[in-house]
Formats: structure tokens, C-alpha cells, sequence
């Protein structure tokens, strides 16, 4: 009981500044082709928005995909399927442009959202995701009988930029750009016990559904005084970069020098996995990663460290309490959740992504002047196997302006 229950009198409030919201499909340019990149020409599906003078909210769209999953002979396959988030596999790199100047993208989309989403989604929301060709627990079933398939991918599962900017675009010529992947191997699996065929795929349509949002006269007002001012408009979001060792040496201790970057773009959450001969094999699941036998590891921002305390993990001993806990508390912290829902129980995390997530969001007043260099220690009980690779996905802040009346950009 408190005093909100005593105010009876308490007029209503309704919300009329929305008057209309609806989805908007947009194509690629008429001569675009949807064939594999070729690595000395890449292939870019261009989407653009040409309209200027409306409001759309990009971070509500999605990227629509048809096509179909076959054999190289072009005869339908039995044993072939796509791995969990495959179609984020199919290409190299996606980004996003306002006013001709790149505002967010995504190199390496399949290994970077399939970490993010790890950590990110929630055990409830996996069912809509399903949609998406996104499935932790099982591949998923998005291919008929005759190989044909479609899926509605949320562009915020793609792009930081979409995820954490969830207001409208004003009066902006904007852009989604996607460059296919050199190979369709990564995005698909086989049968492990009668499964050899090779796949092709053949995708036939790459929409981009896009909210339009209609406002009152009154709103719409307030926009255009407030464009005629000529005012800049900030948007503000957490970037994901991706940085990979394709090749681990095969020692139990490791130092790896990530990069130097400015204060402005420090790390604010690291998400460290490793991946065991996965790569280019139908035979091995892309989306899965592997644990390596870790037993420690560390963040270095110039002299400050992250975790402070050892973790001392052992999965031959099933100890890895602590690593999980780290895992699980990421939502609390990225998102200011009070309770948290990780889509992975603690059994699931060993067997599907046994990784490290680090968060470094407070941090010393004295590594935000001047550049920070990035560096990761980590430790083995036993040497790397061969064919090792490691992934570091770097959650950093971003701040852009761009002003609707000018159409320019500053980053």
C-alpha cells in the first residue's frame, strides 16, 4: 500500500504522437547479384532508403532472405542443415550508412552475433528467434523437404547500432550494405554419420522491411522547428568488433596483443572464445565453440586488469563455476536488468560455448586519456590442439552526430 493507490482522481494520458506505423519494403539495386563474393571483386548488396523526407526506425527492421539449401549437382540434399544462425554465415561483412558515411558494421557477422547472441538472448525469446534461423539447442528447421527456405533476421541482432539506437532517423538518405561470404561451407553442417555432400546456396531475395513511422501534426511540427534550426541530433551506441587469432601456437601460456585504441572507443565488455578446426568443415559445427582446457584468463586496459582474481577454472573437473557466473551476469550489467535469464544452463554453456566474458565497463578515470592498448593473457592445462583459432569481440562506446537538414555526418 502506498499513496499512488489514494489517487483516484488521476486523469488519464493517451499518447497520440504515433499515428501510423508500418512496415516498408526495400530491394537492392536491379543488377545486383547474390553469388558468392569473389575475393578480388567483392559482391555489395546495396539496400538503399532514397526517400529523405520521412521517419523510419531502422532499429525495429529486419533483413528478409529466400532461397534455397542443395547439393553442388543442384539436386536437393538429405544430409545437409543449416548450423545455429547459419544465414549470419553467409556473409563477410554488414554495414550500415547514413549520408554516404559508414555509421556501424559487422565484419565476420556469423562468429560475431553468434557470441553476442550467446550472451544476450533470454531462454524465452528463443522461440520467435527460431524465425531467424537462430537455435541454440538444436539446428535449426527452416529448410522444406524440397531444400527451400526463408527467415526474418532483426537487424539488431547484427548491428550494435540497432540494438542500443531505438529512436527514429530523420530526413536521411540511409543505406544497409551486405558483402556474401566467400563460401557457403561455414553456414551449413552434415549428417555426422552418412553426410559428405557439398552445399549451394542459392539465395533468391534479400529484402529490407523498414518501419515507417507516421506522427501527428502536432510531433511532426516539433521535428520540422526543430530541424530548421538546424540542430545536430547524436546518436549513441555500443559497436562490436571483432578481432580473431586465426592461429594459436600450441603452448599453455599466451600473450595476445589485441590492438591500441583511443579512450573514446575503450573496451567496455570482452567475450573471449576459442574454435578447434571448425572452420571451412562441413563435417564440424560452426557455431559451437570449443573450451581448450582454459584455466585462466585476463584483460589488460594499459596497467588496470580485469578480472582482478584469478578464475583457476578446470573443465576436466567440471569446475567452471566461476566463468559461467561471469557469463550469466553480462545481461545485468549490458542491459540494467535485475534479473537475468541466460538462453544457456550451466551444462549447455560447457557443451555448446565454453566462453569468457569480461566486463571492464567501470574502469580507472586515469586509461581514459590518451590511447589504450588492449591485451589479453590467458592459460592451458595442456598445449592448444593444432588448428586453433581464437575470437576476442570487443563491446565499445560509439558517439556520432548528424544533422537532417545539412545531411552531415560526424563521427
Amino acid at each position: 500500500m502506498s499513496f499512488n493507490n489514494l489517487k483516484v482522481n488521476d486523469s488519464v494520458y493517451v499518447d497520440n504522437s504515433i499515428t501510423n506505423y508500418e512496415f516498408h519494403t526495400y530491394q537492392p539495386y536491379a543488377a545486383t547479384t547474390f553469388n558468392n563474393n569473389d575475393t578480388y571483386q567483392p559482391y555489395e548488396i546495396r539496400i538503399p532508403i532514397q526517400t529523405q523526407n520521412i521517419y523510419t526506425l531502422p532499429s525495429d527492421s529486419c533483413i528478409y532472405i529466400e532461397g534455397r539449401l542443395l547439393k553442388d549437382d543442384d539436386t536437393v540434399s538429405s544430409s545437409l542443415t543449416f548450423v545455429n544462425n547459419g544465414l549470419a554465415f553467409l556473409f563477410e561483412e554488414i554495414r550500415y550508412e547514413l549520408a554516404g558515411t559508414v555509421i556501424d558494421r559487422n565484419k565476420n557477422p556469423g562468429i560475431t552475433s553468434t557470441l553476442k547472441s550467446y550472451v544476450s538472448f533470454t531462454s524465452n525469446q528463443m522461440d520467435r528467434l527460431k524465425n531467424a534461423g537462430i537455435s541454440h539447442l538444436e539446428h535449426p528447421k527452416i529448410v522444406n523437404k524440397d531444400g527451400y527456405f526463408n527467415a526474418c533476421i532483426p537487424l539488431s541482432h547484427l548491428l550494435g547500432a540497432m540494438e542500443d539506437y531505438q529512436k527514429v532517423i530523420l530526413n536521411v538518405r540511409q543505406e544497409l550494405v551486405l558483402i556474401r561470404s566467400n563460401s557457403d561451407i561455414n553456414a551449413v553442417i552434415n549428417n555426422p554419420i552418412t553426410g559428405t555432400d557439398k552445399p549451394k546456396i542459392q539465395i533468391n531475395k534479400i529484402l529490407w522491411k523498414v518501419p515507417h513511422i507516421i506522427v501527428s501534426d502536432a510531433q511532426k511540427l516539433k521535428f520540422l522547428e526543430y530541424i530548421d534550426k538546424s540542430n545536430n541530433i547524436q546518436v549513441a551506441f555500443r559497436s562490436w568488433e571483432l578481432q580473431e587469432l586465426p592461429l594459436v601456437q600450441q603452448t599453455t601460456r599466451h600473450t595476445w596483443a589485441i590492438k591500441t585504441t583511443s579512450h573514446v572507443e575503450t573496451p567496455r565488455f570482452i567475450i573471449f572464445g576459442f574454435q578447434t578446426d571448425r572452420k571451412n568443415s562441413l563435417n564440424r559445427d560452426m557455431s559451437l565453440f570449443d573450451d581448450c582446457e582454459l584455466t585462466n584468463i585476463k584483460l589488460y586496459l594499459n596497467s588496470d586488469v580485469f578480472p582482478y582474481d584469478n578464475i583457476n577454472i578446470d573443465f576436466k573437473k567440471n569446475q567452471y563455476a566461476i566463468l559461467y557466473e561471469m557469463y550469466s551476469q553480462f545481461q545485468k550489467s549490458y542491459y540494467y536488468k535485475k534479473e537475468v535469464e541466460p538462453c544457456l544452463s550451466p551444462i549447455n554453456f560447457k557443451q555448446i560455448a565454453p566462453i569468457a566474458v569480461i566486463d571492464c565497463s567501470h574502469q580507472n578515470e586515469v586509461i581514459k586519456n590518451g590511447a589504450v592498448d588492449i591485451r589479453l593473457e590467458f592459460e592451458t592445462s595442456t598445449n592448444i590442439p593444432e588448428k586453433t583459432s581464437a575470437y576476442c569481440l570487443i563491446l565499445h562506446d560509439r558517439l556520432l552526430t548528424y544533422n537532417p537538414l545539412t545531411n552531415i555526418v560526424k563521427m
